[in-house]
C-alpha cells in the first residue's frame, strides 16, 4: 500500500495539473475569505472564519473528484491495472493506497489555510477574539469531510475507465450526500421525520463538528462513510478480477 501511496503522490505532483488543482483551491478560498464582500472576513463585524468553513465543502466537492478521477480509471484505460493485479498486492491495498494519497493531497491543499486563523486572530479586537474551539472543530470536520469525499471519488474512479465520467459521478454523489439529504429533510411534508432524515446527511455531522464539540458519533459517521465507499471500490476491483 505504501508503494502505491508514494507512486500516486509522486505522479500527481510530477504533472502541472497537480499544482494547478491546488492553486485553484487556494485562490478560490482566498477570494471568498478576503476579497468577495459578501463573505470577506474584513467586511464582518467580528473575527470569524465562517466563510472559509461554509464554502470549503463545496470546493471539496470538485477538488477531491479532480484528484481521484485519474486514480483507478486511468489504470483501467491504459491497461496498467492488470499489471498491478500480477504484483503481490491485494485489492484493498490498491484501493487504500489511492485513497490515502488523495486524502493526503487534499490535506496538503488545506494546510496553508491555517494562516488565515492566525491572521484573523491578530485582526481581532481585542487580539485573539476568535472562537478557537469552533475553528478547531471545523478543521477536524474538514479533515474527515475530505476523507469521505476522497473515498467517494476513489469508488467513482473504480467503476469506469473514463476520468470525465469518474469526475461527474463523484461530484454528483458528493453533492447528494452533503446537500441532497438535508434538502429532503427540509421538505414540509416530511417535517415529522426531518431530524431522523438529516442524521444521514454529511452536512449534519460536519456542522456538528464545526460547533467545536468533537462528538464520537460524528467521527464514527465519517469513518463509516469512508469504509462503505472503499468497500464498494474494492468490490468493483474484485469483480474485474473475475472477468
Amino acid at each position: 500500500m505504501w508503494q502505491i501511496f508514494q507512486r500516486e503522490i509522486s505522479s500527481f505532483f510530477s504533472a502541472v495539473l497537480g499544482y494547478l488543482v491546488m492553486a485553484v483551491f487556494l485562490v478560490m478560498m482566498g477570494l471568498f475569505v478576503w476579497v468577495f464582500p459578501q463573505t470577506s472576513v474584513l467586511e464582518g463585524s467580528f473575527a470569524s472564519l465562517d466563510s472559509l468553513f461554509n464554502i470549503a465543502p463545496y470546493i471539496f466537492m470538485f477538488l477531491l473528484p479532480a484528484i481521484t478521477m485519474r486514480g483507478i480509471a486511468e489504470e483501467k484505460k491504459t491497461g496498467t491495472l492488470e499489471l498491478l493485479f500480477t504484483r503481490p498486492v491485494t485489492d484493498f491495498q490498491i484501493v487504500g493506497g489511492k485513497f490515502l494519497s488523495a486524502w493526503a493531497t487534499a490535506l496538503l491543499a488545506l494546510l496553508p489555510t491555517v494562516i488565515y486563523y492566525f491572521s484573523v486572530y491578530e485582526l481581532g479586537a481585542p487580539k485573539g477574539n476568535i472562537d478557537t474551539a469552533g475553528v478547531f472543530g471545523s478543521y477536524i470536520g474538514l479533515v474527515f469531510l475530505a476523507g469521505g469525499f476522497a473515498a467517494i471519488g476513489t469508488f467513482a474512479s473504480s467503476i469506469t475507465s473514463s476520468q470525465i465520467v469518474s469526475f461527474i459521478v463523484a461530484v454528483v454523489i458528493c453533492f447528494a450526500s452533503y446537500d441532497g439529504i438535508s434538502s429532503i429533510a427540509s421538505i414540509p411534508a416530511l417535517s415529522d421525520y426531518a431530524y431522523s432524515i438529516g442524521l444521514w446527511g454529511v452536512d449534519f455531522h460536519y456542522r456538528s463538528l464545526s460547533r467545536g464539540l468533537v462528538d464520537s458519533r460524528d467521527i464514527l459517521y465519517f469513518c463509516s462513510m469512508i469504509v462503505v465507499a472503499l468497500s464498494l471500490a474494492k468490490l468493483s476491483l474484485s469483480s474485474r478480477r473475475w472477468e
